[in-house]
């Protein structure tokens, strides 16, 4: 049996033809009934896999910024605006999505935009089996309306170090920047987000 896009339902008229041809009916639904959940099933089985890739970036990001807090950001902790991770996952998932290996052929920096400048924080690669094609360099931003906590004015003075005082609030906006290497098309595409 050749399952196409044109039956839309199981019309009386094709299952008769093929009862006809010696076809059992119970078979012809089961038959039917599978080729009509492949054909209704391909677009939700993508999106579940992309979700899942999308949450599994989500983590790899989180778990940067939990890595970063302690060894270059010198923080206590870090702020991170709600569903951040989330948007960022998605948009390295859509530029990823024109590339010949798609997110297994990437590396991605990531970096904090200071007041003082750039901080970089970390290099990923999705697939190290993979030889990349493409550069991702994601920036997060600070929030500079964010006030200084109450703990840093106490702090002051005390005998605590005073890189290790001071809670990190990320602001909901990032940069992407995209690099492709090994393209006679090579090029930069910069997202502000």
């Amino acid at each position: 049996m050749v399952a196409t896009s044109t039956l839309k339902t199981k019309s009386s008229e094709c299952i008769s033809d093929l009862v006809e041809r010696r076809y059992d009916q119970a078979c012809i639904e089961k038959e039917l009934d599978f080729w009509d959940h492949c054909l209704a099933e391909p677009q939700r089985n993508a999106d579940v896999t992309e979700d899942r890739t999308c949450q599994q970036l989500a983590k790899m990001f989180e778990n940067c910024l939990s890595r970063a807090k302690k060894t270059t950001l010198h923080c206590s902790s870090v702020l991170v605006p709600e569903k951040l991770t989330r948007r960022i996952a998605r948009e390295v998932l859509r530029l990823a999505s024109c590339e010949p290996c798609g997110l297994r052929g990437c590396v991605l920096y990531v970096h904090l935009e200071l007041d003082k400048g750039c901080k970089r924080l970390e290099r990923i690669v999705y697939d190290a089996t993979v030889v990349p094609t493409f550069e991702l360099t994601l920036v997060f931003k600070q929030d500079g309306t964010a006030w200084p906590s109450l703990r840093d004015f106490l702090f002051m003075g005390t005998c605590f170090a005073p890189t290790f005082r001071h809670v990190l609030k990320l602001s909901p906006g990032f940069r992407l920047v995209k690099k492709k290497l090994y393209s006679s098309s090579a090029g930069t595409v910069v997202e502000e987000c």
